[in-house]
């Protein structure tokens, strides 16, 4: 019986690799140009801060000023790196998005944490810690996916299955050895926008970062993700009628006209996590599309210039 569970959960995971989209492949042949060393979020560990025991976030709306709302980040290491001091060269959007917020109408909280995708954010209770000091009329940023592919149980043991589907599976944790529940990233997603709407607060979902690689090798055009996650967090977007901001597509839009050259100053380590004008680069490009995004108020804290 359990010979044929993994089965399924190795046949869930080849399906999973196929409709990811091209921006979550890694090989040489696509264009990755970078010539730093690879790091990654595994030798990242306890060391950088993302140990959850250590970094969930107790200080949840600890900014709130009366008559203001909150606005509330949650992600991963492109939204939170490490520290967040920046002592391993690497820098999270998140930390630098509220300075282009008019602190008397707003405060921004990033409660994002390196490593995690969709799925764990919510198993390891980090999401429970946001959402209880969430109140109506604050935000609600969501970016994931650069975690989401990759084993269901062994490992890091963070993915979840594809698409948008109701439709769960059922794992065996080699950590453990306990069963767990692993739903489809829209499911998260959709979760995630379901939750905030409860508490009358309103969700925008976000595409996650594009990462330092091309379209081919000889190209100038970063890949979007527009198939596979990205496609599947505007989809969840949409059939919960929240906001969605396609922060891939606007970041990669300007990396395009930057060229190659300059680009590899915006990463530090890997393809995926940015130095500290990367992660400047990103928060302020997100500022924008919150700007230029139809339907959402928060536009109105944003500072008028920038």
């Amino acid at each position: 019986m359990n010979k044929f569970r993994f089965t399924i959960v190795a046949a869930f995971a080849v399906v999973f690799t196929m409709a990811v989209s091209a921006q979550d492949v890694t090989t040489a042949a696509q264009g990755q140009t970078t010539q730093t060393k690879i790091t990654g979020e595994d030798l990242l560990g306890i060391k950088s801060g993302a140990d959850p025991k250590k970094a969930l976030p107790s200080y949840a709306g600890k900014t709130r000023k009366k008559g203001r709302p909150v606005v509330f980040t949650i992600g991963d290491s492109t939204m939170k790196n490490g520290k967040d001091d920046g002592s391993n060269k690497q820098w999270g959007w998140g930390h630098f998005f509220g300075d282009y917020f008019d602190s008397t109408k707003v405060s921004v909280e990033n409660h994002a944490l390196g490593g995690r995708s969709s799925r764990t954010f919510i198993s390891e209770g980090l999401w429970d810690k946001v959402l209880a000091a969430v109140q109506p009329g604050d935000y609600v940023l969501i970016q994931f996916g650069h975690n989401d592919a990759g084993p269901y149980n062994t490992g890091r043991a963070r993915a979840s299955l594809p698409g948008n589907g109701d439709k769960d599976t059922t794992v065996i944790m080699e950590a453990t050895g306990k069963p767990a529940v692993v739903n489809s990233f829209g499911w998260y997603m959709r979760k995630y926008a379901r939750d905030v709407k409860a508490k009358k607060a309103i969700p925008i979902l976000l595409s996650h970062i594009p990462r330092n690689m091309f379209t081919t090798k000889d190209s100038v055009a970063v890949i979007r993700n527009n198939q596979g996650l990205g496609k599947w967090t505007k989809e969840a977007a949409a059939m919960e009628k929240v906001l969605y901001l396609d922060a891939n597509k606007i970041i990669a839009d300007k990396l395009d006209k930057m060229g190659k050259d300059s680009i590899q100053a915006l990463y530090w380590g890997d393809h995926t996590h940015t130095s500290k004008s990367g992660a400047v680069l990103n928060a302020r490009t997100i500022a924008e599309g919150i700007r230029d995004l139809k339907g959402c108020k928060l536009k109105k804290a944003l500072k008028k210039k920038f």
